[in-house]
């Protein structure tokens, strides 16, 4: 196991806060997002847990990323819609799927142009540009769709992680790897580097095997942006920064 980080900080979100919350991002300006699945509930903070902005959806939804705070997807299952969000959690575009698919499982906002879609009811993998409505490529795609948390799109890949796996796809549906993963919650993408993010832990992807690169036993929830490791334990939020390897010669 590899580990980077310094000392543990302490952050200003006091624990009624942070009670009942189910997940956490965080951005690369340090600003932090909580999501509580008790009344669907999405709030950003500033470093100093000061309220920026709130969502209340009427139905499940997933948040894909924070990475891109100016640009937030969402996507719901239950109501077939992708929503884009600013930095200030005001909706910029809605995509409704159900008048040009059929059950999409999973969406991956792959840049503000391009979207790839899993077509649960006929087994496609659909890269559509959502902004001038065209589907740019369809495969088929048959693996199983039931037990989907994440999916990512990269490098002529489909990394796809379940409630027990973490696997890679070619676009012809054959994998090229299948690695054992519990807990896990969702993939992220940081240049040529993809992660597994655990409910205690982060762990790259190199060479078909999975590596842990921050790990806490005690956490509740774990993120992180480029700069440091965040972790709700003990309904406290903690920062973890990452020590930065020094350049070789």
């Amino acid at each position: 196991m590899c580990c980077s980080l310094s000392a543990q900080q302490n952050l200003p979100f006091d624990s009624v806060r942070l009670r009942d919350v189910k997940d956490l991002f965080a951005d690369d300006y340090g600003n932090i997002y909580l999501y509580k699945s008790k009344d669907f509930s999405f709030t950003k903070y500033d470093s100093v847990g000061k309220q920026k902005g709130k969502l209340m959806f009427a139905l499940p939804f997933k948040i894909q990323s924070v990475q891109n705070p100016l640009n937030i997807p969402s996507f719901s299952e239950n109501a077939q819609e992708l929503k884009l969000y600013d930095q200030n959690l005001n909706e910029i575009q809605t995509i409704n799927f159900r008048p040009k698919f059929g059950m999409i499982k999973m969406v991956y906002a792959e840049d503000l142009q391009q979207i790839w879609l899993l077509d649960e009811s006929s087994k496609r993998l659909i890269q559509y540009a959502f902004r001038d409505d065209r589907i740019i490529n369809s495969y088929p795609f048959d693996i199983d769709f039931e037990h989907i948390i994440d999916l990512i799109v990269y490098n002529n890949k489909v990394y796809i992680l379940t409630d027990k796996h973490f696997s890679a796809y070619t676009f012809k549906s054959e994998k090229i790897f299948e690695i054992p993963s519990e807990n896990g919650k969702r993939l992220r993408r940081e240049n040529d580097n993809v992660l597994v993010l655990s409910k205690q832990a982060v762990k790259k992807l190199v060479n078909d095997s999975l590596i842990t690169v921050f790990k806490e036993e005690k956490a509740q929830i774990v993120d992180k942006n480029s700069a440091s490791n965040f972790v709700i334990k003990d309904n406290k939020l903690y920062l973890y920064p990452i020590q930065k390897e020094p350049a070789k010669k």
